[in-house]
């Protein structure tokens, strides 16, 4: 009488494969959103006033590090 062992993913590599592009896609998708929220940020910042800025603890020179994160 022969067992099938059904619990286990073949192992020829091809679910490797596909695991790896998996990842690759997600880490492009992820990339993506951090770009467009670091650059959602800056425009807001941007488009504040210098009394605005100065209200909430900024300069000018203080927006780009504010979007990447960094502060």
């Amino acid at each position: 009488m022969a067992a099938l062992d059904t619990t286990r993913f073949a192992s020829t590599g091809s679910f490797g494969l596909v695991g790896r592009i998996g990842a690759f896609l997600v880490s492009a998708v992820n990339a993506a959103v951090e770009w467009n929220d670091a650059r959602v940020t800056r425009n807001a910042l941007t488009g504040l006033s210098d009394r605005e800025l100065e209200d909430i603890g900024l300069c000018r020179g203080d927006i780009d590090a504010i979007a990447q994160g960094r502060r």
